[in-house]
């Protein structure tokens, strides 16, 4: 089989498939030669010699002018989208069923219209029906947004081609299927391929798409990962069922911090935002109780307090409980190994329960302090004094290891009515008056401290 070459012209690009002296498309001569190929292999198969188009390249100092915003108007969700709604953007949003994620899209969606948006709704669950008496519950049918119940990709696409709006919602992607794929929707081809085809539509046409993802029981998204990486921001709204707080945080954002959180109450009327959640986190604590202590959290770029509870009580089994409710289960068993071997306060026989109040969730290891206190005076029956915020970070060795951000944790205790705050020996004092500050050194010297517990 004889070798197909192929030749370019190095002034102007064009191709053409045998030598000339002369270029015919820019006229100039003896700018034409062959081209190597790009990869070796059968015809169909690789890209062989044909050349495409030259992409422009800028370096690094060149600035790019930062994308325009749309702000919602509900604090809390422009917080988490990082100041607003990026235009030409893609939003991956998830969540348990039930949570309300169909109720906060609809919302959101009401307040882009309200703001100026071209905003179309499409449901792939729902039909038009079910979405209106949504939206007449949550006093919304007044909103300028347009509904489609559609499943179909090839359909939406060209709908959203002739209508050119500014937002449009997708609940939810796996329940779309385009006919190009031979698979049933909400497989992993047709999770993929839609997706892909909703976010390069909506950035060639200047477009912000958002679209909600089912999750498994595991609380991942379904369906394949590189989704998560198609898209420019990955919500997920979190809450328990027993609880009215809801919280909408990002796992990842190209045009804002990570790990913010937006905190929502839900509603006879939807979800309400909550614009000081430390206060109505703490808003149920009564009076001092042993195991009841209060953690000075950060969230992404807020600082947030939350009351941690403990419970030890004798166990009647011969393999003691642990159960943890918002936080880790592993980090559990480190604190109670710490205070063990470094402290000399044994867990042996005993059971053992953690919970974060209200629902929220902790990951950062800030709050090793908090817990070790909460365990601690859970055991030895004694509770910390109302008015004080802990904490801290625990090592293997029993030593405590400084935190992030301390003087905005202690700026938002004291804005909140406390007057003490127990925390690791910091690099740098941090500047807060009128908070009385008790500095630990080491796990050992705290409970000694405190409790007396040694």
């Amino acid at each position: 089989m004889a070798k197909e070459l192929s030749y370019s012209c190095s002034a102007c690009g064009a191709s053409f498939s045998k030598w000339s002296g002369r270029c015919d498309s820019c006229g100039a001569w003896n700018t034409i030669s062959e081209d190597k190929a790009f990869a070796s292999g059968p015809k169909g198969k690789t890209l062989g010699a044909t050349r495409g188009k030259t992409i422009a390249l800028t370096d690094l100092e060149t600035q790019e002018q930062e994308p325009p915003r749309t702000e919602a108007g509900v604090g809390e969700l422009d917080r988490v989208l990082g100041g607003g709604l990026v235009k030409a953007s893609a939003l991956l949003v998830g969540g348990d069923p039930g949570i309300g994620k169909s109720t906060l899209l609809l919302q959101a969606a009401a307040r882009f219209a309200r703001n100026g948006l071209k905003v179309i709704y499409i449901s792939g669950e729902e039909s038009n029906a079910q979405v209106q008496m949504r939206a007449h519950r949550l006093g919304l049918e007044k909103s300028p947004v347009m509904l489609a119940a559609a499943t179909n990709l090839r359909d939406i696409l060209t709908t959203l081609e002739a209508e050119k709006p500014d937002l449009a919602i997708i609940d939810s992607i796996q329940t779309m299927w385009a006919d190009n794929v031979d698979s049933a929707p909400g497989s992993v081809s047709q999770v993929r391929s839609s997706a892909h085809e909703l976010t390069t539509f909506a950035k060639r046409n200047g477009m912000a798409v958002v679209m909600v993802g089912h999750v498994t029981k595991e609380g991942a998204i379904a369906g394949p990962r590189v989704v998560e990486h198609m898209v420019d921001t990955v919500l997920y709204f979190e809450g328990e069922r027993g609880h009215q707080f809801r919280i909408l945080r990002s796992v990842k954002n190209r045009f804002g911090p990570a790990d913010e959180i937006g905190v929502f109450e839900m509603t006879g009327k939807g979800l309400a935002e909550v614009k000081n959640p430390s206060a109505l986190f703490l808003s149920e604590r009564g009076t001092p109780a042993p195991g009841s202590v209060v953690f000075a959290g950060l969230e992404g770029t807020r600082p947030m307090l939350c009351e941690i509870q403990a419970l030890v009580a004798p166990s009647p089994h011969s393999q003691p409980r642990r159960s943890v409710v918002g936080w880790d289960g592993g980090r559990l068993a480190m604190i109670l190994a710490v205070l063990e071997s470094r402290c000399g306060v044994p867990f042996v026989g005993l059971d053992v329960y953690l919970n974060v109040a209200g629902g929220l969730r902790i990951s950062e290891p800030a709050a090793d302090l908090a817990v070790a206190a909460a365990l601690v005076s859970a055991r030895e029956d004694a509770a910390l004094p109302a008015e004080a915020v802990v904490f801290g970070e625990i090592s293997l060795s029993g030593a405590l290891r400084p935190v992030v951000q301390a003087e905005n944790r202690l700026k938002e205790a004291q804005k909140l009515g406390f007057t003490n705050a127990i925390m690791p020996q910091q690099a740098k004092q941090p500047a807060v008056t009128g908070l009385g500050l008790r500095v630990a050194v080491d796990l050992a010297g705290f409970v000694e401290e405190v409790f007396g517990a040694r």
